[in-house]
C-alpha cells in the first residue's frame, strides 16, 4: 500500500495535509508539549549516523507525528552516478523511521576529477540541463534509489540561478516525463517557481502567473507534496533562503494549486533565521486555513452542480412525459435537502 501522499494511478489521497520542518531550536518545546501537527519533515542527511542524540530526537518525534525524510545529498541528476554508501545509509534510516514520504531534488553535485580518481561531491543543488540525455540520467538514478528503498520517492523542482544553453525540454514537461518513466512523484516547490520567475525578470504579479501556468502544465496525479517558503529579494537576485514568512505571490500560487490539484500534503519550510515556534505554527495554520477554504468552496460548487443536474433531469423528464415535476424537485429548499440525503 502506498505511503500517504505517494503518487498513484488515481493521484494522491492525502489525509495529513500540513506539516513543518523539525528544526533544532524547536525540538525541546515540540516534544515537551506536542502540538497537533499533521507531519514533520527533516533533512535526511542530519540523521544518517547509526546512533546518537540526533537520531534519538527523531525517534521521539516519530512517536508523535509521521515523519517525512527530505534529502539534499543524493545528487540524483549526476552523470557520475550515486554514492552507494549514502544510499545504504538512507535505506537504513528509512527502515528505522518508516517515513511517510522520502524526497530529494532534481539536481546534480557529483563529478569525476579531470585526471581520474575519486568522484567529487559538491555541497550544492546544481541545476540540470533540460535535455533528453539529462532526463535519461535522472530517470536511471531515481529508479536505482527506488529499488534500494523499495518504494517510490518524490523529486523536487529546484530554485536555479543559471540555465543551460542547450535546454530543449520545458521544465514541466521534463518532470512529466520523469514521473511517467520512473514511477516517482513530484515534490512541487511553489516558492522555487516564483523565485525562478522573479530572477528571470518578472514582477511579482507576472511571477505568480508564470508559476500558475507551470502548475497547470504538470501531471496533477504526480504531485505528492507541496513546499511553501519565504525568499529574500537582494535587489539584483532573489534567493530561496527559507528565512521568512511565505510571500504573497506564493500564497496566490498555492490557492491556484489547490484549485488545480486538490489538497496535497504541504510543508512550511523555514531553515534560516528560524523564528519562534509560534510564528512557524502560525504559517502552518494559514496553510491549513487555505486548504479548508478550498475544501469548503469545492463542496459548495459540487452541491450547486448536483442541484443543477437534478433540475435539468427533472426538466427533461417533464418535457418527455408531459407530467409535472415532483414537488421534491420543483421546491428549491426541499430539493436541496433531499439531494443532500442521497449523497
Amino acid at each position: 500500500m502506498a505511503a500517504d501522499g505517494a503518487p498513484g494511478a488515481a493521484g494522491p489521497a492525502p489525509t495529513r495535509h500540513v506539516g513543518i520542518g523539525l528544526r533544532q531550536p524547536h525540538c525541546e518545546s515540540l516534544l515537551a508539549a506536542p502540538p497537533a501537527l499533521d507531519f514533520v519533515e527533516v533533512h535526511s542527511e542530519n540523521f544518517l549516523a547509526a546512533g546518537g542524540a540526533a537520531l534519538g530526537v527523531l525517534e521521539a518525534a516519530r512517536a508523535h507525528w509521521p515523519v517525512s525524510l527530505h534529502g539534499v545529498g543524493l545528487a540524483l541528476g549526476s552523470a557520475a552516478g550515486l554514492d552507494a554508501a549514502h544510499l545504504r545509509r538512507l535505506a537504513a534510516l528509512a527502515r528505522r523511521i518508516d517515513p511517510i514520504r522520502i524526497s530529494d531534488h532534481a539536481s546534480w553535485a557529483r563529478a569525476p576529477r579531470r585526471g581520474g580518481g575519486p568522484v567529487l561531491h559538491g555541497s550544492d543543488l546544481l541545476p540540470l540541463a533540460f535535455t533528453p540525455a539529462a532526463l535519461d540520467i535522472l530517470v536511471a538514478n531515481v529508479q536505482r534509489v527506488q529499488e534500494a528503498l523499495a518504494r517510490p520517492i518524490l523529486v523536487e523542482n529546484i530554485a536555479a540561478y543559471l540555465h543551460w544553453s542547450d535546454d530543449v525540454i520545458a521544465e514541466p514537461g521534463f518532470f512529466n516525463e520523469l514521473t511517467r518513466r520512473s514511477g516517482c512523484g513530484l515534490l512541487l516547490d511553489l516558492n522555487n517557481l516564483v523565485v525562478n520567475a522573479l530572477n528571470a525578470g518578472a514582477g511579482e504579479a507576472a511571477a505568480a502567473a508564470q508559476a500558475c501556468a507551470w502548475v497547470d502544465a504538470i501531471d496533477a496525479a504526480s504531485v505528492g507534496e507541496i513546499h511553501l517558503a519565504g525568499y529574500r529579494d537582494c535587489g539584483d537576485i532573489v534567493i530561496d533562503d527559507h528565512g521568512s514568512r511565505v510571500h504573497a505571490p506564493v500564497w496566490q500560487v498555492y490557492r491556484h494549486a489547490l484549485r488545480r490539484l486538490g489538497a496535497r500534503p504541504t510543508l512550511i519550510e523555514w531553515d534560516t533565521e528560524v523564528p519562534a515556534l509560534e510564528v512557524l505554527l502560525g504559517e502552518s495554520a494559514r496553510a491549513g486555513a487555505e486548504t479548508a477554504a478550498h475544501a469548503a468552496a469545492a463542496a459548495g460548487v459540487a452541491e450547486a452542480a448536483e442541484a443543477a443536474e437534478a433540475a435539468e433531469a427533472a426538466e427533461a423528464a417533464e418535457a418527455a412525459g408531459g407530467a409535472a415535476a415532483p414537488d421534491a424537485v420543483r421546491c428549491g429548499p426541499a430539493a436541496s435537502g433531499r439531494l443532500r440525503g442521497r449523497r
